[in-house]
């Protein structure tokens, strides 16, 4: 079993009593059902329907003083605070940002011999393992408790990229991605069963018209690592971008049509002109919009 730091994340906690409704109210995911030891995949959107930032949130038991804890990108903690600020008006909810205090532990490929305050399973896929939030000090003798091994974590980012999961900044941008082309409604981000949030509308739309025709998928390199951003090509004809890879495997924000039609011809794939081919080209022509016939 491994275990790295995650030095990129961070945490903010928010509290009152309005605060579960308050955020329920404003992202993608099902607040209601979090509580401590259980988390959820979400995201806040523009009313546009854009991935503002998204994030991992669970809650803090009494003893730790309760109130929920959103784990998120950490350079995008502070804007979210003061975001969510804004957004509460007269509700009593109070935020803060505990980014220097508190850090995540990433843990995967086992079971932990024991599972700390404030664990919770990464409710976006079962492989990424555990989440233990807990200060940066901490992290050596929480992993000898737990019983992993401390590793880099770089080994955590080719674990996330081989299990097909994205990485907002990298593998799409924020303020410009649907939660459809980043996969959030195939990774359990975006429950669409609860009542209104913030670019709602625009996320029922694209899932009950089947009209996402950008998606992240995995891809496999025939040779160095493209540069992150590096346009991928077929048939001289440009299909997407090339997002984070490791250890031979990629993530890739493409045009599922274009890249379906390019399977279909037989099309080498090229990002930044290196030889990549999806790694499982059926799923990337089961994502393709179905044509219509006019």
């Amino acid at each position: 079993m491994k275990a790295a730091f995650l030095t990129d994340r961070g945490v903010i906690k928010l509290s009152g009593m309005d605060v579960r409704g308050f955020l329920n109210n404003l992202v993608t995911s099902e607040i209601e059902v979090v509580a401590p030891g259980i988390a959820r995949f979400g995201a806040l959107l523009t009313p546009q329907g854009k991935i503002i930032t998204d994030f991992l949130v669970t809650e803090a038991s009494a003893g730790h003083g309760g109130g929920l804890l959103i784990e998120l990108p950490r350079e995008l903690a502070a804007p979210l605070a003061t975001k969510l600020g804004f957004y509460k008006l007269r509700a009593k909810v109070t935020v803060d940002n505990l980014s220097d205090a508190l850090g995540v532990l990433a843990v995967w490929d086992g079971e932990p011999a024991m599972k700390p305050d404030l664990t919770y399973p990464d409710p976006r896929n079962a492989a990424l393992g555990y989440r233990i939030l807990i200060p940066a000090d901490l992290a050596a003798k929480t992993a000898t408790v737990i019983g992993a091994d401390l590793v880099d974590e770089a080994a955590y980012e080719a674990h996330r990229i081989a299990t097909g999961v994205p990485r907002g900044g990298v593998d799409f941008a924020y303020g410009d991605a649907f939660p459809h082309e980043s996969n959030m409604d195939r990774l359990h981000g975006v429950d669409f069963d609860k009542g209104c949030y913030v670019g709602q509308e625009v996320v029922s739309r694209m899932q009950h018209r089947g009209t996402a025709r950008t998606r992240i998928v995995g891809v496999v390199l025939d040779g160095d690592a493209p540069t992150a951003g590096a346009e991928i090509r077929a048939a001289d004809k440009p299909i997407g971008t090339m997002g984070s890879s490791a250890d031979g495997r990629g993530l890739a924000l493409i045009r599922t049509d274009r890249a379906s039609d390019a399977l279909d011809a037989d099309a080498a794939f090229l990002a930044g002109g290196v030889p990549i081919h999806f790694a499982d080209p059926d799923a990337v022509r089961a994502l393709a919009p179905k044509k219509t016939i006019a």
